[in-house]
């Protein structure tokens, strides 16, 4: 098969697509023609050098894809080949066929083409473990999710107002400010113009947000303590503004709040099975009933990576980028 591989950390003119060798089912795997594949923000920095694959995964990037089962491996239940499916990877997605633990695998939801359904298993599985899994976000309650028109972002808008939640986001310009508006989202705050403390708690009577996405990280943590309200809770799952920051515990105390740190790829089998058998219970049918859908800024062959790469580095993306086998 051909697969993008990265021989050296760099670019996006170093990944290289190339023929590789197939991969095979083990016990307890389904073996996928993949007929697309989403682009996340951990497949650049894999590219750049600074996040390695766990033991035992694909080294190709891809976290994500949908296609056919191509083969059942033994050990395998309710999966047959011909299947039409999506399914969360620790790697390989980048690939025209990728090997992945059959807990891991989930139909293509009602009302979504195999091509969007790519865009689906990594942002919604993120949102819902770390949102509704771990959070708690609750009816009535206001999630402030950063970044608000990313492929994580516009799924949470969507997740949170689909649940009845009042939704605050940030991000950067008019434009992308009105995409997540027509997305649900109540509380619109420019990043570059606006301190978003000051407009969560304005917009919420000085309360503040219960429950907040983040993408930054060390950046905003002390921030993001000031804007949360009383028993609120911090989902940190990026560190797109740094590693390390002081935490005012004295602020953490007063507001009874919470802080979780959490990445979804090292986790094991078990857990990311748990989680997918949450979303196909709780997220597919708010996606069959037209509550929430996939939003898909461009498709790109896959061939072409580097330059999904180029787009999802200069952030001009609304929703996710795809790259297709065919």
């Amino acid at each position: 098969m051909r697969a993008i591989t990265i021989p050296e950390p760099g670019g996006p003119e170093v990944l290289v697509w190339t023929e590789v060798p197939d991969p095979r089912p083990a016990e307890g795997e389904v073996l996928i023609d993949v007929v697309a594949t989403g682009v996340n923000r951990a497949d650049v920095v894999q590219r750049q050098g600074f996040y390695d694959p766990p033991p035992g995964a694909s080294p190709y990037p891809g976290l994500e894809c949908s296609g056919r089962i191509a083969a059942v491996g033994p050990g395998v239940h309710g999966w047959s080949v011909g299947d039409e499916v999506c399914a969360l990877l620790a790697g390989g997605g980048y690939a025209e066929r990728v090997a992945v633990p059959a807990g891991q695998v989930m139909p293509v939801p009602e009302g979504v083409d195999l091509i969007g359904a790519a865009a689906l298993p990594e942002v919604v599985c993120t949102v819902w473990s770390n949102v509704f899994m771990v959070a708690h976000l609750r009816p009535g309650e206001t999630l402030l999710v950063h970044g608000g028109s990313s492929g994580i972002g516009t799924m949470a808008i969507q997740l949170a107002k689909a649940v009845g939640a009042k939704v605050a986001v940030t991000a950067g310009g008019p434009e992308k400010l009105a995409r997540c508006a027509e997305l649900g989202a109540d509380i619109l705050i420019d990043y570059r113009e606006q301190d978003f403390v000051t407009e969560v708690r304005e917009a919420t009577g000085g309360r503040g947000a219960d429950v907040i996405l983040d993408i930054m990280g060390a950046k905003y943590l002390d921030r993001n303590v000031q804007a949360l309200a009383t028993s609120g809770r911090l989902a940190i799952i990026g560190l797109q503004g740094g590693a390390k920051a002081e935490l005012n515990i004295g602020a953490l105390l007063t507001k009874r709040a919470a802080v979780t740190a959490t990445s979804l790829r090292a986790r094991p089998v078990e857990e990311k099975a748990a989680i997918v058998s949450a979303v196909r219970e709780h997220v597919w049918p708010l996606i069959a009933n037209g509550q929430v859908r996939p939003i898909v800024d461009r498709t790109l062959p896959l061939a072409q990576a580097a330059e999904g790469h180029r787009v999802m580095e200069a952030s001009t993306h609304i929703g996710k980028v795809i790259l297709t086998t065919g």
